[in-house]
């Protein structure tokens, strides 16, 4: 995501108070990460919480960040009252994929295609808390 994609991405949540929760991870006095978390966008999980979007900037990556993203979200989707997470993955991101996997998201067989200069398919993985 370069830096107008993460802007255009802000406006819309912030246009959406009380709909998602949205968290920036610094390093000293530099942004290296976004955290949205939701009440689940999914129709037939409307009771889930959800994962809307967790990026880091790949100079971190390995580094323990992205698991202290994912246990933060976690803890705060339990502390509202969600009792299943999801979160939806590029099928093509298999780092990721392999990453949500780790910490103990499967995929629960739900595809859907977006189109983002391309067709891309995305896939939902899910987890209990």
């Amino acid at each position: 995501m370069n830096a107008d994609e993460m802007a255009e991405s802000n406006r819309r949540i912030l246009n959406q108070p009380g709909i998602y929760m949205c968290y920036y991870v610094e390093y000293g006095s530099e942004m290296i990460g976004r955290l949205v978390i939701s009440k689940s966008r999914d129709k037939d999980k409307a009771d889930a919480g959800e994962i809307a979007a967790m990026y880091l900037l790949s100079k971190f990556w390995g580094k323990g960040y992205g698991r202290e993203m994912m246990t933060f979200s976690l803890a705060e989707l339990k502390r509202v009252g969600h009792e299943e997470v999801l979160l939806w993955v590029l099928e093509a991101n298999s780092r990721a994929r392999r990453f949500y996997e780790k910490c103990g998201f499967i995929f629960d067989g739900t595809r859907k295609e977006i189109n983002i200069d391309a067709p891309l398919i995305e896939m939902r993985y899910i987890r209990t808390l």
